[in-house]
C-alpha cells in the first residue's frame, strides 16, 4: 500500500505507485502521477498535469505544477514532467509549461536541486545537473546535461546553457552560455572552460585539448562568432576523439540568436 500520512490530501484521481510515500499536510491534485520509490515530504503542493518519475526525493515545502507566472496563460492543460532519481530540496517552485512555449516544463534524471530554486514555465533541464540554493530560471530557459549553477544564479528568459557549463555564485546570464564554459559576473562573462569538471567525468587528454582549442577560438583570438564556428568545425580532423564534443558545440552555436549572442 502507498504510505500516505493521514493529514495529507490526495485526490482520488491521482495516480501514485504503491511504493510512494507522502508526508503530513501535503496536497496532491487529480492530474498528478508519481512513480515507484518516490518520497514526498511534508507541506508540499503538487498540482496540475504533473508527472514525477521513479526514486525521486522531494523534501518539504515544495510547490510543483502550479500555473505559469504568465499573464497570457488561460488555463490550458500544460505539463510539468520530472524524471527519475532527482533530489529536490526545500521551497522549490516548478511551474507547468505554457501554450506559447511547447506546453511542457521538464526536469530530467539524476539532478540535485537545492533550496529555493525556481523553474519557470517551459524550462527544459537535462540530466546530472546541480543547482545551488536560489538559482532562478525565467521562462523558456534550456539547461544541458552536467551543468552546475552557483547559488543565486539568475538566468534571463530564452537563454540556453550548454552541457558541462558552470556559473559562479550570483551570476546573471543575459546571453547563451556555450557548452563547457565557466562564467561569472553581473552580467556574466566567460572566465574559462570547466576543465576540472571534465576531468572528473573521465574526459581524455585529447578531448580536453579540443575543448581548450574551442575556448581559444571563442574567447582568445578576437574572432567573430562566425569565424570561431568555422575554426571549431575543423577540429574534428586534428582531434578525432572529440568529434562528438565538437559537434555539440557547433550545434549549440548554430542556434545562437543574433540579438542575444553568447557570454563574452
Amino acid at each position: 500500500m502507498t504510505t500516505i500520512h493521514p493529514s495529507a490530501l490526495v485526490d482520488p484521481s491521482a495516480q501514485l505507485d504503491a511504493s510512494v510515500r507522502v508526508g503530513p499536510y501535503t496536497v496532491i491534485g487529480p492530474h498528478v502521477r508519481i512513480g515507484a520509490g518516490t518520497t514526498v515530504g511534508a507541506h508540499c503542493v503538487i498540482e496540475g498535469h504533473t508527472t514525477i518519475g521513479r526514486n525521486n526525493r522531494i523534501f518539504q515545502f515544495n510547490s510543483l505544477g502550479a500555473i505559469p507566472q504568465d499573464k497570457k496563460y488561460a488555463g490550458e492543460p500544460c505539463e510539468l514532467i520530472i524524471g527519475d532519481g532527482n533530489t529536490i530540496r526545500e521551497f522549490c517552485t516548478f511551474n507547468i509549461g505554457s501554450p506559447g512555449g511547447g506546453g511542457v516544463t521538464r526536469l530530467g534524471d539524476d539532478n540535485w536541486v537545492m533550496a529555493y530554486v525556481h523553474l519557470a514555465h517551459d524550462c527544459l533541464v537535462g540530466n546530472h545537473t546541480i543547482f545551488a540554493n536560489n538559482a532562478q530560471l525565467a521562462g523558456h530557459v534550456e539547461v544541458g546535461d552536467w551543468v552546475i549553477l552557483g547559488g543565486f544564479t539568475v538566468v534571463h528568459q530564452f537563454v540556453r546553457i550548454g552541457a558541462h557549463g558552470m556559473t559562479a555564485m550570483c551570476s546573471l546570464l543575459f546571453a547563451d552560455q556555450p557548452p563547457f564554459v565557466m562564467s561569472q559576473g553581473q552580467p556574466a562573462q566567460a572566465r574559462s572552460m570547466n576543465f576540472e569538471g571534465l576531468r572528473r567525468r573521465g574526459f581524455s587528454a585529447e578531448r580536453i585539448a579540443a575543448v581548450k582549442a574551442m575556448h581559444k577560438a571563442l574567447y582568445r583570438d578576437d574572432l567573430t562568432l562566425e569565424q570561431a564556428r568555422q575554426r571549431i568545425a575543423t577540429l574534428h580532423t586534428s582531434h578525432p576523439e572529440a568529434e562528438a564534443d565538437v559537434a555539440m558545440m557547433l550545434g549549440f552555436l548554430q542556434q545562437v540568436s543574433p540579438q542575444r549572442g553568447i557570454v563574452r
